[in-house]
């Protein structure tokens, strides 16, 4: 047989590259579909790999799901954090907190279907739900723990400071939903400040 009539071998991508186009695929298709009407042979027809190589690495669509979440958990960190250690040094808190709530709406515009996976939970598994929930906490225990930190306000209650994250996180969420609904575009740095507007003066209150 000559080399023109051989068929031509697939390389063979490593297990986390693949892991990783699998979830980046799937976040789109069930951010679009939504949880229900999503079927593994979906996902799988999209990437260009067999049901079984999905089932082999996630289990289930439930454990798909549940890691597609994982990873935009990962990912918003990753992207606060971030934009909290991007502030240049000797900048005020009110920047550094600004920078951070910044961050999570320039996350959205990057990553839109992780987004949806975020807000939409009423459509899925309590697995989900649980994991987009620890999102949530996530990101409360990292406000808490940078204002700590960055504020000098690790004498402050911390029941104390955790309402306080709680309602920046909440905020943000559902100014996030707002903001999708709108007829003219609403920019990340507009409903930035309409965050720091509503919250940083209480906030600003607990500062030596």
């Amino acid at each position: 047989m000559t080399p023109e009539a051989m068929p031509a071998t697939r390389s063979r991508m490593p297990r986390a590259e693949r892991e990783a186009q699998i979830l980046a695929v799937a976040e789109q298709v069930f951010a679009e579909r939504g949880f229900q009407a999503t079927t593994m042979e979906d996902v799988a027809d999209r990437v260009g790999v067999t049901k079984p190589m999905i089932y082999g690495y996630f289990g289930s669509k439930e454990g798909l799901l549940a890691a597609c979440v994982a990873s935009a958990r990962s990912q918003l960190l990753q992207a606060t954090e971030a934009a909290w250690e991007a502030v240049p040094e000797g900048s005020s808190v009110e920047e550094q907190f600004r920078a951070g709530v910044g961050a999570f709406f320039r996350f959205i515009d990057e990553h839109a279907s992780a987004f949806a996976l975020i807000t939409h939970e009423g459509a899925m598994q309590a697995s989900a739900a649980a994991g987009i929930e620890s999102i949530r906490r996530q990101q409360t225990a990292f406000i808490v723990r940078t204002l700590q930190q960055r504020a000098g306000l690790d004498a402050v209650p911390a029941t104390l400071l955790e309402g306080y994250a709680e309602v920046v996180v909440g905020a943000c969420e559902r100014l996030a939903i707002w903001r999708a609904r709108q007829e003219r575009p609403v920019s990340a740095e507009d409903v930035t400040e309409l965050v720091m507007g509503a919250v940083w003066h209480g906030l600003s209150r607990l500062i030596p």
